[in-house]
């Protein structure tokens, strides 16, 4: 069972997609990325990239932060997405798109917007975060001091700095890992 582990939506269930096509975070992973990041989320811009239940922007939400945004490529995983918000009473402050996390990016950047956080959960050992990264570094839309979150396999390798990205703590939770990256200021 999904669930929101704390704030406003405290408790609410969330819906997850029937079988192997999503792999939502575990309870104990999502406790302790937010007790990781808790300092980043009071009125932040999130944005959840490979949302799949939107199960981690959800969180972010219901913890205090100001808006998110959702990306999935799948339909089905954002018509879930919409459902889980409105379930949870959280979708004015939502905007959830089914679109390709490199065609999502790069619209974001286009249209200036920046971030506080970023939510990368993407399907294990395909590469995917390391692509997100260079496109993130091709496409500035965190904010100075912003974090991404990329939560990987223990097999997945992902580099030390990616531009202005700079990871700055690593933390194993059986075969998932959690790299937390920081934007240094722009020069």
């Amino acid at each position: 069972m999904l669930r929101v582990i704390a704030g406003s939506a405290k408790g609410h269930k969330l819906k997850t997609i029937k079988g192997l096509t999503t792999r939502p975070t575990t309870d104990r992973v999502k406790e302790s990325l937010f007790n990781i990041i808790a300092g980043h989320l009071e009125s932040a811009n999130v944005l959840d990239v490979f949302a799949g239940t939107g199960s981690l922007g959800i969180e972010a939400l219901s913890r205090g932060a100001e808006k998110a945004v959702f990306f999935d490529k799948s339909t089905e995983c954002c018509n879930l997405i919409r459902d889980n918000l409105t379930h949870t009473k959280l979708t004015e402050k939502a905007e959830v798109y089914a679109v390709d996390f490199a065609g999502g990016i790069e619209r974001l950047y286009a249209q200036g917007r920046k971030f506080d956080l970023i939510l990368l959960d993407p399907p294990y050992n395909k590469n995917f975060i390391q692509d997100t990264l260079k496109i993130l570094k091709n496409n500035d839309i965190i904010r100075d001091n912003g974090i991404i979150v990329a939560e990987h396999s223990l097999s997945d390798s992902l580099p030390d700095v990616s531009g202005r990205l700079e990871a700055i703590d690593s933390r194993k939770y059986g075969d998932t890992v959690l790299t937390i990256y920081i934007a240094r200021k722009s020069e």
